[in-house]
């Protein structure tokens, strides 16, 4: 059984590597909520993620022969940028297994330290059947990314960090994949102070240990689907299901769609770059799914690894969803000046004009017809209704979408 004395240990041993990420209060969702919440930002890590101290403070507990052998993993990115990341640290090499859809940036994380990738299966599981297999056949040391003593005990000094920083805290949200993070913060947290209220935050599209808490037995999920792929793990760990039901209070969840909404939030009002596994703690604020009013919250924020292309299409959903950005497609007559005529009505309205396609072709169209798809910058809900009225008023059929 992990102690605290085991994460006092493992904070030692990160002391000099790891960083201790700020703590950051977040005033718009604070107002908004009626309560004092504050970010732990571990997607300010060196690695970009909390991950890497389970796996420094498991690399560094090795003896000189199993290092000498060489560690391996599995890993949707994050666990793996910290193991290579020890593994560079204590000259030894590491073999990290990937599931086949991680993003880009991960995988480059991985290898800008040195390790040897293996892309392999559709989700961390299969991924990690592969890094198994590849472990025994070469006698080296399997580091697992969440069901490992020490790799939760290094896990757990981020609730030691938050205490320092914030003595009186009342209640720690906390994202759940495998629960190796939050077993680690909850078993320090309330062992330091048995009254704080303890919150997992699964995604909706992986939510086994949901399920398995409030069923108090393991349930694995039949398959995983989400934007958090740092938290899209299928099969639950009856180790860590036993630590969670003893020392967590609640488990919720949140859809992609709540997770978008909270990396945008981070992006835009708190300059922050999170990725979706690191976000849901704050969607969980954002949309309700916790009781938190006039208490001292702290959200963890547990990466910032997003892939550049997810980050785009969460903008651009973003912005069409909050009314920023309008996407028409126009019918006009395909003469000289009609679409002269066109922008001027947007010129009026103060709409800027920021992508422009034009298509004759369609078999849709009318002889002598053409088709203008425009995207629009815009300035809310009733500036969009007043490009659809005066749209209608000059008599044009258009459709959004």
């Amino acid at each position: 059984m992990i102690t605290l004395n085991d994460i006092k240990d493992a904070k030692k041993r990160l002391e000099n590597t790891v960083s201790k990420t700020p703590l950051m209060k977040a005033p718009f969702l604070s107002q908004e909520k009626e309560a004092q919440i504050f970010l732990k930002e571990d997607n300010l890590q060196i690695t970009g993620s909390f991950k890497l101290r389970g796996a420094f403070n498991k690399v560094a507990m090795l003896d000189n022969e199993k290092r000498g052998a060489g560690v391996v993993a599995a890993s949707a990115g994050n666990h793996a940028q910290g193991l290579a990341f020890a593994a560079q640290y204590f000259g030894c090499s590491a073999t990290i297994f990937m599931p086949e859809a991680t993003p880009l940036t991960k995988v480059s994380g991985v290898k800008s330290y040195g390790a040897n990738v293996v892309l392999t299966g559709e989700n961390f599981d299969e991924a990690y059947a592969s890094a198994v297999k590849f472990t025994k056949e070469n006698n080296k040391e399997f580091v697992h990314p969440f069901a490992d003593d020490e790799v939760i005990a290094g896990q757990g000094t981020i609730a030691l960090e938050v205490l320092e920083q914030l003595p009186d805290i009342d209640h720690l949200i906390v994202p759940i994949g495998g629960g190796g993070l939050i077993a680690g913060i909850a078993i320090a947290a309330k062992s330091i102070n048995p009254d704080i209220k303890i919150t997992g935050v699964v995604a909706s599209g992986a939510k086994g240990m949901k399920e398995s808490f409030e069923a108090r037995m393991p349930i694995d999920s039949s398959s995983v689907r989400t934007i958090a792929d740092g938290i899209a793990v299928r099969d639950v760990t009856p180790k860590l299901l036993d630590i969670i039901l003893e020392y967590v209070d609640e488990v919720v969840e949140v859809s992609d769609n709540e997770t978008a909404n909270a990396i945008l939030f981070l992006l835009e009002r708190h300059k922050l770059m999170v990725e979706g596994a690191g976000a849901v703690s704050v969607a969980a604020i954002m949309h309700d799914k916790v009781n938190i009013k006039d208490k001292k919250v702290c959200a963890i924020v547990s990466g910032g690894n997003i892939d550049v292309t997810m980050l785009s299409l969460i903008i651009e959903k973003g912005l069409i969803k909050s009314h920023r950005k309008m996407n028409l497609i126009v019918t006009l007559m395909d003469k000289p000046g009609a679409l002269m005529h066109l922008t001027d009505i947007f010129s009026q309205c103060s709409a800027n004009i920021v992508q422009i396609a034009f298509d004759r072709d369609s078999l849709k169209l009318e002889f002598g017809e053409a088709h203008v798809t425009i995207a629009l910058a815009t300035k809310g809900e009733e500036h969009q209704e007043q490009i659809r009225e005066n749209l209608k008023q000059h008599g044009y059929r258009f459709k959004q979408i």
